[in-house]
């Protein structure tokens, strides 16, 4: 008698199949998972209020913008998205689905300080089983959890403490993820924040993903249904010396990748971290330039303020600001 699958190993091609579409070339991921706070801190730039319904208008701007499904594959979402509508009154979910947008959940319950260090650990791993199968059921596809580390020389962190904790967390994350259905995002963000070097920058992220991937294979996780969203290989934000172009930043980043990212691995789907949008995606852009070494995975976006900071100037919540003339006229709900 041959015996059940269950677990991971029962979704196992479809999620290599989600994996796969989402970092279908020329496509990538609109983050869209601010909670409460984060987006009330960007609604503040343009003087609207964080209310449930602008909340809801703004993310129904973002999702029926016409065309979106050409250039986005997936959207990573809040929790109190996932039952929010259109204004045409269909649920975002299944209105992502009908353009072949999968959709994503943040999952993480945020960061705190670990106790005696000045470093941060993601909590949120208790529970984590049942709200991913009931995320599941709720038309998700993919989850989003997301580490901080943070350099500094004079304090010596990322510490060895930290890296383990953010590698033993997400591979814990990514297995109970593929267990209920949902391809783990796993997010190492080592922060912008500094003055360090591009080669500091280097030897640390090279580092975490070294640790982050070997945690990966060690919890069997299934590497072919599996993203990372890391940090690109930049100087830090209040580096002072020569300036770095964007070709330096592309060569170093895919350096640090191939040295400690599987080829099994799909995608690499890169987070913005506090970049402009214009150098957020002449980075990408040059890394898929390169050609002098290997670029085994697929290499795109899951950006945030690098896709949404343009869109929130130009609607500074303004009903009459959610089209344009050469738009086709959208359905409202009555």
């Amino acid at each position: 008698m041959v015996e059940a699958k269950t677990g991971r190993d029962a979704f196992k091609s479809e999620l290599i199949a989600n994996a796969k579409a989402i970092a279908a070339p020329g496509k990538g991921i609109l983050a869209a998972d601010e909670s409460t706070g984060t987006i009330g801190l960007r609604f503040k730039s343009i003087n609207v209020e964080p209310t449930t319904d602008n909340t809801r208008t703004y993310r129904d701007l973002l999702f029926t913008a016409p065309g979106i499904e050409e250039y986005i594959s997936g959207v990573i979402m809040f929790e109190e998205t996932l039952g929010q509508e259109t204004a045409a009154g269909v649920n975002f979910v299944k209105h992502l689905a009908s353009r072949n947008i999968l959709a994503g959940i943040k999952v993480d319950k945020g960061v705190v300080v670990m106790g005696g260090t000045q470093e941060n650990a993601t909590q949120g791993l208790d529970g984590l089983a049942g709200r991913c199968k009931a995320f599941y059921e709720q038309g998700c596809r993919f989850a989003k959890w997301r580490c901080v580390l943070k350099i500094s020389t004079a304090n010596g962190t990322p510490s060895e403490l930290s890296i383990n904790e953010t590698a033993h967390t997400l591979a814990r994350y990514g297995g109970i993820c593929q267990d209920n259905g949902l391809v783990p995002i796993i997010e190492p963000e080592i922060m912008i924040d500094g003055n360090h070097s591009i080669d500091t920058c280097a030897a640390i992220s090279e580092r975490v993903f070294a640790r982050v991937m070997g945690q990966m294979l060690a919890h069997h996780l299934v590497i072919e249904g599996c993203l990372l969203k890391p940090n690109m290989v930049t100087p830090g934000s209040e580096w002072d010396g020569a300036p770095v172009t964007n070709g330096e930043i592309a060569w170093a980043t895919v350096r640090t990748l191939c040295r400690t990212i599987v080829p099994a691995l799909p995608g690499i789907t890169f987070l913005s971290g506090g970049q402009s949008e214009e150098d957020a995606s002449l980075n990408l852009n040059a890394m898929n330039l390169i050609k002098e070494i290997p670029r085994p995975w697929s290499l795109t976006f899951s950006y945030g303020r690098a896709l949404q900071a343009g869109v929130l100037k130009a609607w500074a919540g303004k009903r009459e600001h959610r089209s344009c003339p050469s738009c086709p006229p959208r359905a409202r709900k009555s």
